[in-house]
């Protein structure tokens, strides 16, 4: 496990000073049916967007609270990160974007039985952004409304 005094003199300073929110999750969600049968849908705060989409924002200040959605057809090969977070590491996830972006791993999950399928549309968002205030008011109301327009039973979450 990661401690406070393992960050660098300045992401130390940053993480001490930050005002994080608090939010509670209950009751919390439970799948109505198995993940058999279930759609998912994957989340990516990796930054990844298709080349024909605008990058996120590296300057934008308090973070690109924007989305990007990602059809489930990509070749995760083609999948770019724009990424601001100096200590978001994005060598390995050039080499396999399924690290961030586990797309063939759930087709594999649904050829294997395991998820009932994957829905036609995915989502990309950039993470460290210091402040969530539109992020919370916009953008994930925003692709909660999109989920439930396309029937998703659940999302796969990928935090980078």
């Amino acid at each position: 496990m990661a401690h406070l005094e393992d960050l660098k003199l300045t992401h130390r300073l940053f993480v001490e000073a930050y005002p994080f929110r608090t939010v509670d999750w209950a009751p919390g969600a439970c799948l109505s049916k198995p993940l058999a049968h279930s759609r998912l849908a994957i989340i990516s705060s990796a930054g990844v967007h298709l080349p024909s989409q605008t990058p996120f924002d590296l300057d934008f200040r308090g973070g690109d609270f924007s989305f990007r959605e990602l059809p489930n057809t990509l070749d995760v090969r083609e999948l770019r990160i724009s990424q601001r977070s100096s200590d978001f590491d994005q060598m390995g996830a050039r080499e396999d974007a399924n690290l961030v972006f586990p797309l063939d791993r759930f087709r594999e999950l649904v050829e294997r039985g395991e998820i009932g399928g994957l829905n036609d549309r995915h989502f990309g968002l950039m993470g460290s952004i210091s402040a969530p205030g539109r992020l919370l008011s916009e953008s994930a109301p925003g692709i909660a409304q999109l989920l439930r327009q396309d029937g998703v039973d659940a999302a796969f979450l990928v935090p980078a």
